[in-house]
């Protein structure tokens, strides 16, 4: 699996320099130019670790890291700061406010690597400690691979548990087929995008009130699935 960097940078150059020193390391990277067009792909895309400069033209990375500390969403996102900013008094703010490392313009593209990768390890190893995702009326175990719906067990075959706790873990982020393909079947498959679909249909007909009327497991047309748990929620308290 490949993760994903977004880069939030004005300079073109070093946006370029980034790109392709970490394509050549595997990872996907996406970038852009003003702070608060980055911030809303955040909101819209599952992201492993954001690359933020402090001198943007529309809101300096300060105010982009307190806002994405403030996102529930987002809160535990990896930031780092990308900055010509090197004052002490600014790496000291750029941590205290919830950046997980500073790293100086100019700078060494395999330092830069290493040091994503460091943070990336570590948010790797708190990742791996959430065993158990609860969403309202939904449980999911992963040491049992049990899941229950309401207090109900639910039996869900091992392909259905792996997606439906990916999505879970993924709250209102929409993922096309493709990527729920290679986040749960893995690149090397042998399958279509319709396995999808077919997997989507048998867990709404197992944990949806309403298979036909899906309000957890939701369809957004032309972009893929999402799961809601705000719904799941309603639904559990009424």
């Amino acid at each position: 699996m490949r993760q994903r960097i977004i880069i939030i940078e004005d300079e073109r150059d070093i946006v370029e320099l980034v790109r392709y020193n970490f394509r050549k390391e595997g990872f996907e990277i996406e970038s852009f130019l003003r702070g608060r067009d980055g911030l809303e792909y955040l909101r819209r895309n599952p992201v492993d670790l954001v690359l933020l400069d402090i001198m943007l033209p529309d809101e300096d990375g300060f105010e982009i890291c307190k806002r994405i500390r403030a996102d529930e969403r987002l809160k535990t996102l990896p930031v780092i700061f990308l900055t010509a900013k090197s004052e002490e008094m600014d790496r000291v703010l750029g941590l205290e406010i919830g950046a997980d490392d500073y790293v100086v313009k100019p700078f060494s593209p395999r330092e830069l690597v290493a040091r994503v990768k460091a943070v990336l390890r570590r948010q790797e190893r708190v990742a791996e400690k959430k065993e158990v995702v609860e969403a309202g009326a939904l449980r999911l175990d992963t040491r049992t691979q049990e899941a229950t719906v309401r207090g109900k067990l639910v039996e869900l075959s091992a392909l259905e548990f792996k997606l439906l706790y990916f999505l879970a873990s993924h709250p209102r982020h929409v993922f096309d087929r493709d990527r729920l393909l290679d986040e749960v079947w893995g690149r090397d498959r042998f399958v279509t995008p319709r396995t999808v679909d077919v997997h989507i249909r048998r867990l709404r007909e197992k944990i949806e009130e309403q298979p036909n009327h899906p309000q957890f497991l939701q369809t957004i047309r032309g972009s893929g699935y999402r799961f809601s748990p705000e719904i799941m929620e309603e639904v559990a308290s009424g």
